[in-house]
Order: structure tokens, then C-alpha cells, then sequence
């Protein structure tokens, strides 16, 4: 066992009623992949779960070499590592950590034999009918621990992390046999450092390793998940403090925001806009201020699909298919249960929202080009000929640039994108007033493929760097 204290569980003390309020998004994260549609355990898609934010042991991770880091945990590793800044308010400033995981637990099915022994089976029918399967389950966990921001914190705090191990067995009805589940102990540490880079601002890290007992070389994965943390995420909070956005910081702080590194995990604002009291960091990309649509009447666990899709499909599903879901999980059944009764207005809902388009402007005065188009609305645009003004170039079809996304407004894909050459398809007018030009990536083999069937990427006019002049001198159309 690591040296230093251990956890405490969460107390009054942390910011509790901040994390509440990302508690739809962080349970989210701690149940994606959990179980996979069609939710049965004969389904190819679960016999192959868990898949981010899982924490091995260090010797059985490196068994082939060193392991790569990542901006996002869909990588088995040994550890997570979260840096982010944050401005202090108040002299006795101090930060809470809350770690969150699943521990695996093996749900094995006995039968008891004629002699009064049991037998693993891998499935068992009792007297009143019900089908008991053998599958793998999973326990959400938490260690929660406060760091003051004084000066000892550069030092930093370690503490021991983890669940117990243990067995517990379930009789089932008639004497027909019992389950019984087995967890194998977790063990890990966290530590807890700050480093004051300003007389207000602070770089926070939180390290999250893996200690527990090293495995063989030889284990396979589905083994070596029984000792593993699952699902790992970090909530932050703090009193009197506040998190700066490393997606799209100040500009005053943008190389402080670059020297952050992370890796296997992804932190973000996740509190609601314009407040910044909570951060967190996930195995998986997500954007500042998270949030699950209001119309989702509850988790699928699938992330992998939206909710109308995967319903519907879970509607489907043949009875002898329920059944077996059923038998699968507990969280299989609520899935079941909800989509079997769920009311017709509900599901009206999951058909989809815009919520992103700004109020209809004004039409406008005779003999003046509106600034705003929609299909048919105005025969004068021309994706394919129209052009846009950038740094003095007119860029339209055939023009070259390099791609330049921003902070504010670009998703993950976007900045993976970062630097690469494209050639301009089309100039394309939203209804909302903006104006996004549709690229083909250089180096892309299928760019061709992609344009025959338009599909492009797409870009605002300020994140794309003109080099060389357009083929057109025609002028830039209006934004």
C-alpha cells in the first residue's frame, strides 16, 4: 500500500451543491460503454466494454513498452494526469478533488446440485420464471480530498485511493441455486500539487496512478479489468477560486494555458456558462460547459448514438431480445422499462431541437441584398462562385489556405486540423448572418471521393489563412 493518508469520503466540506450541478453530465462520463446496445449479454458489442478512463497496473499496461500519452483516455494506461489553471479570490483560497470510477464486480450464477453443492452455470431459470445470467457488473465509487492553496502546496498532498475487496452472495428463490459477486481490491493514489505562477493565478495538477499488484505479462484484458479503475474522472471545485478555460482562454493567458499538459484525460468548465467554479476532467472530449439535452428522458449508456435512434431501436427489439437484456443488467431492465412506457410527447422530443439559430432579422428594404439567405431566398448567392475577404484576399472556389481554428466556437475535430492545407469548395451564408467556407483537405486520399459527394469540412472566414490569391477577381460577397 502507498505511503500517505487515505481519502476521506465526501463530506460537507467540498463544493457539494457545484458538482451537483454536473451531475447528469459526470455520471454520463462514469456509465459510457457500461453496456452497449441491444444490452444483451450475447451481443458482440458487449463482450468488448469499458473502453475509457480505465487504469491498469503500471508493469501489466508497459508489458510491449512505454505507454503513449493521449489527450483522451479511449487508451488503457496506469495513470491520468490533469493540469489546469485557476485565478484565487481570497487569501485562504483552497481546492476540493473529487475522484469517481467504477470497480468491477463478476456476477457468477451457481446451480445447487442434488448434493447441496453449487456449480457455476452460465445461466440458471428459477421456479417463477426468471433467467439469471453470468455477466460482469460494476460499483461507482468516490474519494474526495481538499488542498489549501497556501505555500505549501507546491509541496502538494498525496492520499491512497481505492475499494476494498470482497464477496457477497445472493440465495435464489426455491433453492435453486445463488449468485455470488466478487470484487478484487483497488489500490491508487492521488496527488494533489498547485504551482502560483502569478500573485492570483495557480497551475493546478491532479495525478491519478494506479499501485495495485502488477499482473502477468500473460493476463488478458478481461481478466485484468477486475483490478482496475474504470471510467476514471476528476471533478474540481474550489472556494474562492475560479478555472480559466483551456479550450479558449484569455489572451493574456494563452501560452499559461498551452504549458498545461494532460494526459488520458480532457478537462473542461463544467459548470453553466458564464460561471467557471467547477472543472472537469474526463477520458473523454468534451467541450467547456457540458450539458445533457433537456429532452433526454434518461442515460442509454451508448453515447455512441442519439437518443431517438438508439430508443427506437430498443423498441424493437424482439421479446425473446428483452428478455435476455433483462437477465443481462439491472440497468439494461430501467432502459427497457423506460422506452416500453415512455409517452408519446416524451418521444416527440427526442425528434430534435435548434437551439444554436439567432432570432429572424427584419426582411430587408427594396433593392437591398438581405443579410441573411435561405434556399431559394435570394437568386444573387452563389456557393460556388461567391467569394469571402480575408487578410486582403478574396477567397472563394479553388482558393488555397491554411486552417487556422479557433478557440471559441471550434470543436475537437476542428483543432486537430490545426495547420494542415485545404482547398476552398464553396462560401456558404447561414440563416443565422455567418459565413462558413466548405474545404477539402491536401492530404486527404478520399478528398475527391469526399467532394463528389460534398461532403466537406467547414470553417469560419477568421480560421483560415489565405496562400495564394483566388482564381476570381470577383468581389467578396457580403457576410
Amino acid at each position: 500500500m502507498a505511503d500517505g493518508p487515505v481519502a476521506s469520503t465526501v463530506t460537507a466540506t467540498a463544493p457539494q451543491e457545484d458538482f451537483e450541478r454536473i451531475g447528469a453530465v459526470a455520471d454520463a462520463v462514469l456509465y459510457e460503454g457500461y453496456l452497449l446496445y441491444p444490452y444483451r449479454r450475447s451481443s458482440a458489442k458487449n463482450r468488448v466494454r469499458w473502453q475509457f478512463g480505465v487504469l491498469f497496473p503500471r508493469d501489466w499496461v508497459e508489458a510491449d513498452g512505454p505507454v503513449t500519452p493521449t489527450v483522451s483516455g479511449s487508451a488503457d494506461s496506469w495513470y491520468q494526469r490533469t493540469e489546469c489553471l485557476l485565478r484565487t479570490t481570497r487569501p485562504d483560497a483552497s481546492v476540493h478533488v473529487r475522484l469517481r470510477f467504477l470497480q468491477m464486480r463478476r456476477k457468477q450464477v451457481q446451480e445447487t446440485g442434488p448434493d447441496g453443492a453449487h456449480r457455476d452455470v452460465p445461466s440458471l431459470r428459477t421456479g417463477d420464471g426468471t433467467v439469471h445470467l453470468t455477466f460482469d457488473e460494476a460499483v461507482p465509487r468516490e474519494a474526495a480530498l481538499t488542498l489549501r492553496l497556501d505555500e505549501r502546496a507546491v509541496q502538494g498532498t498525496t492520499v491512497r485511493v481505492g475499494a476494498p475487496g470482497g464477496t457477497d452472495t445472493e440465495p435464489l428463490p426455491g433453492d435453486a441455486g445463488r449468485v455470488v459477486r466478487v470484487r478484487e481490491e483497488l489500490r491508487g493514489t492521488v496527488t494533489v500539487t498547485a504551482e502560483r505562477i502569478a500573485p492570483d493565478l495557480v497551475r493546478l495538477q491532479v495525478r491519478t496512478t494506479h499501485t495495485g499488484v502488477a499482473l502477468s505479462p500473460r493476463t488478458g484484458r478481461d481478466e485484468a479489468l477486475r483490478g482496475a479503475f474504470i471510467a476514471t474522472h476528476t471533478l474540481i471545485g474550489g472556494d474562492g477560486v475560479e478555472f480559466v478555460s483551456l479550450i479558449d482562454p484569455p489572451a493574456a493567458l494563452h501560452d499559461e494555458a498551452r504549458a498545461c499538459r494532460n494526459e488520458f484525460t480532457f478537462p473542461v468548465l463544467g459548470d453553466d456558462p458564464p460561471t467557471a467554479r467547477v472543472v472537469l476532467s474526463a477520458p473523454i472530449i468534451l467541450p467547456d460547459h457540458p450539458q445533457v439535452a433537456p429532452e433526454s428522458p434518461g442515460d442509454l449508456h451508448d453515447a455512441a448514438e442519439i437518443d431517438e435512434i438508439l430508443t427506437l431501436r430498443t423498441m424493437l427489439l424482439t421479446d425473446e431480445e428483452k428478455r435476455e437484456a433483462r437477465a443481462t443488467d439491472p440497468r439494461a431492465a430501467a432502459i427497457l422499462d423506460r422506452v416500453d412506457t415512455m409517452p408519446p410527447e416524451v418521444f416527440a422530443r427526442l425528434h430534435g431541437a435548434v437551439r444554436s439559430l439567432t432570432p429572424a432579422r427584419p426582411a430587408a428594404p427594396p433593392g437591398e441584398r438581405p443579410a441573411w439567405w435561405q434556399e431559394g431566398g435570394d437568386d444573387g448567392l452563389s456557393p460556388a462562385t461567391d467569394t469571402v475577404l480575408v487578410d486582403g484576399v478574396c477567397l472563394g472556389g479553388g482558393s488555397r489556405v491554411r486552417l487556422r481554428p479557433r478557440g471559441r466556437g471550434a470543436d475537437a475535430q476542428d483543432m486537430f486540423l490545426a495547420g494542415r492545407t485545404a482547398e476552398v469548395a464553396a462560401v456558404f451564408h447561414d440563416v443565422d448572418g455567418s459565413v462558413h467556407l466548405a474545404v477539402t483537405l491536401d492530404d486527404d486520399p478520399a478528398s475527391e471521393l469526399h467532394t463528389w459527394y460534398g461532403r466537406f469540412h467547414y470553417f469560419r472566414p477568421d480560421e483560415l489563412e489565405p496562400l495564394e490569391p483566388a482564381p476570381s477577381d470577383t468581389p467578396a460577397a457580403e457576410a
